[in-house]
């Protein structure tokens, strides 16, 4: 027994929580952290939002026993996912096509549809754009899929490779699964215009592709509705699909793990049956869903006066990194930059594919403390005022010095 976990072997640090654990360990006083995909404020804190924090305040004041969650979570909260991602005159709702799962964070929603299209389609391929977030290949890969990528990012244009994407879903075989961000792409930025998505639907639709949205960061590209146009086309072309949706960044609920899974089945018969196989699948892993989150998104999408404030203060968000991305092409000028950095103003969301390479981002680490992946992706939501000029500074040098 005592050589039971000999050949267990060292797993490499993921290339984000493990840079984050890099940065907590480094004792600079002044480093700064753009590698996290988090929000935080002009003031470098992550928020408490208003609307959560009033939320928060009435249900201490009615605290009741924490009992378990039915296995699919609370119907109101899915019911609001639902028309969030859909619109509430969706017809998927109205003829009962849709079905939504309470899920540990998106990153759980993945997981179960990943589960679950195992079930379905176990001799599926499973499609990710190049680049992706590093943990789209994990965990379909974890669930028994092969995953192959399709072009996505061209580095010479600094834009999305709609030609080279279109060719390689056409060459899939039917029934494969594409994994899509319906907004604000990560690590890129870089989303597909309207009439693009609508080529992306065809190729889907004729194919006979299985997409699996994952909607992540709604509200933080143009707004709630606009966000979700990409989702909601694809809908009313009655594709089936999936979508793994969460609310972390958009409540700056991270810790507390809220998220959906939503099926679009063909019919309203499939759907009572699709449902009771993810409910079985999350009865397996975890049970049942947490409540407290749950509970105050529920208590926000389902009440007019605090989804119009949350909607508010989203908005506050969104404009900040849309000002901060304004900032940082202004400042890179400033400090002597010649490249045309402008396509990091039409990038969408809390990420800019900035161009960096990882040689440049490794010197930024070593020299200045500045923290980003080595794609060279920076989180935008991590600059401010006080930062921005530190960080624009450093840059332009290791692009000078290349």
């Amino acid at each position: 027994m005592n050589t039971l976990f000999s050949h267990v072997t060292q797993v490499p640090r993921d290339p984000i929580l493990g840079l984050n654990e890099l940065f907590q360990a480094d004792s600079r006083p002044n480093k700064i952290n753009l590698g996290v995909g988090v929000y935080y404020d002009e003031q470098g804190h992550m928020p408490l939002l208003e609307v959560v924090k009033h939320t928060e305040a009435q249900l201490a004041e009615h605290s009741a026993a924490k009992g378990y969650l039915p296995i699919d979570g609370i119907q109101n909260y899915n019911k609001g996912a639902q028309q969030l991602l859909l619109g509430k005159d969706a017809s998927a709702i109205h003829q009962e096509r849709a079905v939504t799962i309470q899920s540990l964070g998106g990153t759980g929603a993945l997981r179960l549809g990943a589960d679950f299209l195992k079930m379905v389609v176990p001799n599926a391929v499973v499609a990710i754009s190049n680049p992706s977030w590093e943990n789209h290949r994990a965990l379909f890969e974890k669930a028994g899929f092969e995953v192959v990528e399709y072009p996505y990012y061209d580095s010479q244009t600094q834009n999305l490779d709609i030609e080279g994407m279109l060719h390689s879903l056409e060459q899939l075989a039917p029934q494969s699964i594409v994994v899509l961000h319906a907004c604000c792409h990560n690590p890129t930025g870089i989303d597909p215009t309207f009439e693009q998505w609508q080529r992306i639907a065809q190729v889907l639709k004729e194919k006979q592709l299985i997409p699996f949205m994952d909607i992540a960061y709604q509200g933080f590209g143009d707004g709630l509705d606009e966000d979700a146009k990409a989702v909601r086309y694809l809908a009313e072309l009655n594709i089936p699909m999936l979508i793994s949706s969460s609310f972390s960044k958009s409540f700056a609920l991270y810790g507390e793990r809220v998220g959906a899974l939503t099926v679009l089945t063909s019919t309203a018969e499939q759907s009572p049956k699709v449902l009771s196989q993810l409910k079985r699948m999350a009865r397996t892993n975890y049970s049942n869903p947490p409540t407290h989150g749950a509970q105050i998104v529920n208590l926000v999408l389902n009440e007019p006066s605090r989804f119009a404030a949350w909607e508010a203060e989203l908005s506050q968000m969104r404009l900040r990194i849309r000002t901060m991305r304004q900032q940082l092409v202004a400042k890179l000028a400033e400090h002597g930059v010649k490249k045309d950095m402008s396509f990091i103003l039409d990038q969408q969301g809390m990420f800019s594919y900035s161009g960096l390479t990882q040689a440049q981002a490794q010197r930024l680490r070593d020299e200045d403390a500045i923290y980003l992946l080595d794609t060279g992706r920076i989180c935008v939501a991590a600059l401010n005022e006080d930062n921005l000029d530190t960080v624009a500074t450093a840059i332009a040098r290791v692009m000078a010095d290349s």
